[in-house]
């Protein structure tokens, strides 16, 4: 179905909203009409009070004018959606005081907004909800906001952080990306007391001071989700294990996520898996359920705790 007059005139609004100066020529390519009805849609909002300057001749172009500034907000009925979305996501990330301004937000977005799309607004807020963003540990909106400008401009800070045992230690840090994996909020980056790069968890800073005067540089296309659940996999723990997949790289990666385990090249046709685990009948479990072939190289009690898995299951 084409757009109604109306959508393109509102169209134009928003170009002329976001792109400042645009031309006659711009409008018509962007809407798909010529410079004619380009010019009726222009008059159109004029006729309903929105102050346009427009410039003659071929290359002549429109703008609102300056400082001039639309009060309401026009959101369409999936742009609405994508919001009530977004707003019922983030009630699942445990943020300090984002309950109170999620609800504020739903609030003054349903007043500007038509009553069918502020229902179906509410249907969605009602009815949707995200069982793997469960937050398992709380973090502060402030230090999440210093840390994301700090990113942002590539100034360094220094974190006040709490590790297992209760300390409180005091680091410079180049925060690099911030993650939120299995239920935590992650902000990883290169710590200067370790000389490298290393993964904090939000919940345990107590404190981001910013040192505007120290720059950074951010690596390039760095992937903050995946350093994380590296990091998360080769945590210390009880048991070191190496397994030996016999299928590609590919289908390897498809079937195990990072945050399990590293995976490395060994042939064409074999991958080696590498993990640290407190728990061998999880891992166990987790192996049971691949649907290719393998070989345990360490530990040895991994091959009793999956053969135990198999004789209850044979039992079933």
């Amino acid at each position: 179905m084409a757009p109604s007059p109306l959508t393109r005139v509102l169209a134009v609004l928003e170009l002329l909203q976001s792109h400042g100066r645009i031309t006659g020529r711009e409008l018509s390519a962007r809407l798909d009409v010529d410079i004619r009805t380009v010019r009726r849609y222009i008059a159109v909002l004029e006729e309903i009070g929105i102050p346009i300057t427009a410039e003659r001749g071929p290359e002549g172009g429109y703008e609102l004018i300056a400082g001039y500034k639309i009060p309401p907000l026009m959101f369409s009925y999936a742009e609405a959606v994508a919001i009530s979305l977004g707003l019922a996501a983030v009630r699942g990330m445990s943020l300090t005081g984002d309950a109170l301004a999620i609800d504020s937000a739903q609030v003054k977005l349903e007043r500007v907004m038509p009553l069918n799309v502020r229902r179906r607004m509410r249907s969605l807020r009602d009815a949707v909800s995200f069982s793997q963003l469960h937050a398992a540990a709380t973090a502060d909106s402030a230090i999440l906001a210093t840390l994301s400008a700090a990113i942002q401009s590539e100034h360094g800070v220094r974190l006040h952080y709490r590790d297992l045992a209760g300390a409180t230690t005091q680091r410079d840090f180049d925060p690099y990306g911030i993650a939120f994996v299995h239920g935590r909020w992650y902000t990883a980056g290169h710590c200067h007391t370790r000389n490298g790069l290393r993964t904090f968890r939000l919940d345990r800073i107590t404190q981001v001071d910013a040192q505007s005067t120290r720059y950074f540089e951010r690596p390039t296309g760095f992937d903050a989700v995946s350093h994380v659940e590296h990091s998360l996999a080769m945590l210390p723990r009880l048991h070191t294990v190496e397994v030996t997949l016999h299928t590609t790289f590919e289908t390897a990666r498809a079937a195990i996520a990072p945050a399990i385990g590293t995976l490395n090249t060994l042939s064409p046709q074999q991958v080696q898996l590498q993990t640290q685990v407190d728990d061998l009948d999880w891992m166990a479990r987790e192996l049971a359920r691949l649907p290719f072939p393998f070989d345990i190289v360490a530990p040895p009690d991994l091959k009793t705790a999956l053969h135990d898995l198999a004789q209850r299951l044979l039992r079933l």
